[in-house]
């Protein structure tokens, strides 16, 4: 198309799209119209009109309904310069909705106008990084942003640690605290994929922190190379967001259970044996959550919940359900979609399966339950050791 063509197109597109100054669009966006940023993530990056919503040009057609399915909306176009959101109004055209428009001269003008800006919060780096994600209108820019405030504790950096952290970190949540006081061994490589056989005998908190850093340099990872105990629970959880369990043992799962509640933190557990896992949240900021002793009020004894170096374990399950963790990991952090509170999800490798069952509140829980009462961390190690 030569220079004469385009400018023929866009006069046609003008003569059919309605445009509006910045000014009149800032006062149609203040009386309810919608004002989409149909700019790349990049371009954003470095800022955006104030309350616009960025749905970049080439998935405008595929997204508008998650925005707006209400073909009436009046919905206001801006693009860098006025010419893609000519284009991006005439697609709308297309689809039925009968109130688009363009806003001319694009941001280029809105800022030389003076009008309101929201600062871009996301740099180049990011923008290139996360930029699948943020074509989700359920993260965007502003849930990245929530992500990188993020501070998300994972209690072991082993099976069910290693592909939550991984994700996690590669989702961009801002830091990662590692509480782990083993060394990588070689038997455990098959399911704890963070770490490589260089590495073997290295605390694994560091094999981890080295992976995650060359995963996403972003992510801030502080490593703990401590054991869960009655005296250092509250202290090592405390001022993050959630805790990731992946304990392999009842003593630490009790201890980090009573923490989360004492926290209000959201504990996302799961645990796998064999071929089997399971899958749940318990969030004591809800008044409706049970808590992890509504599930086992009592630790079992050991010879009934072997651990995997006793009982075994098909290597890709934890990564199975350590991504399960991930995911409602991230949804709890954005404030997105349904979480497994009130449900425990469980995974059966062998038949391919997952049924839910309901996990409500017990209210005789000897944890939340209504005459519990809490009478040190030091008890709950005590009754996880009589129960041998």
């Amino acid at each position: 198309m030569t220079s004469l063509d385009r400018d023929r197109w866009l006069a046609s597109l003008r003569a059919s799209i309605p445009e509006l100054s910045p000014v009149d669009a800032l006062a149609r966006q203040a009386q309810g119209s919608v004002l989409i940023d149909v700019r790349e993530d990049g371009e954003r990056a470095s800022g955006t009109p104030m309350g616009a919503v960025g749905l970049s040009r080439g998935f405008l057609e595929l997204r508008i309904e998650q925005i707006t399915a209400d073909r009436q909306q009046p919905i206001l176009l801006l693009c860098g310069s006025g010419q893609r959101s000519l284009l991006a109004a005439e697609a709308l055209q297309r689809m039925g909705y009968e109130h688009g428009a363009s806003v001319a001269g694009g941001f280029q003008r809105w800022k030389a106008e003076g009008l309101p800006v929201a600062s871009g919060a996301l740099d180049s780096d990011a923008a290139e990084r996360y930029a699948r994600q943020l074509q989700l209108p359920q993260v965007g820019e502003a849930g990245q942003a929530k992500l990188a405030a993020a501070r998300v504790a994972l209690l072991g950096a082993g099976g069910l640690g290693a592909p939550a952290a991984l994700y996690l970190a590669a989702a961009g949540v801002g830091q990662l605290t590692l509480l782990d006081d083993d060394r990588v061994e070689r038997s455990t490589l098959h399911r704890q994929v963070i770490h490589a056989d260089a590495r073997v005998g290295m605390h694994k908190t560091e094999s981890a922190r080295i992976a995650l850093a060359g995963l996403n340099p972003r992510v801030q990872v502080e490593i703990r190379n401590e054991r869960l105990q009655a005296d250092n629970v509250e202290r090592l959880l405390a001022d993050h967001d959630l805790v990731i369990d992946g304990a392999d043992n009842f003593p630490a799962r009790y201890l980090v259970a009573a923490a989360s509640r004492r926290l209000r933190m959201p504990m996302v557990y799961g645990a796998v044996e064999r071929f089997t896992g399971q899958v749940s949240v318990f969030d004591p900021r809800r008044a409706d959550s049970p808590c992890y002793r509504c599930l086992f009020p009592e630790p079992p004894a050991a010879a009934d919940a072997p651990n995997c170096s006793e009982a075994g374990v098909l290597g890709v399950l934890p990564g199975i359900v350590g991504l399960l963790q991930a995911t409602e990991a991230l949804k709890l952090l954005l404030g997105i979609g349904e979480s497994l509170v009130g449900r425990l999800l469980h995974f059966d490798a062998l038949g391919m399966r997952f049924r839910e069952t309901r996990l409500p509140r017990d209210a005789e829980c000897p944890g939340c339950g209504d005459a519990a009462s809490f009478h040190g961390y030091e008890d709950l190690v005590q009754l996880c050791a009589s129960a041998g």
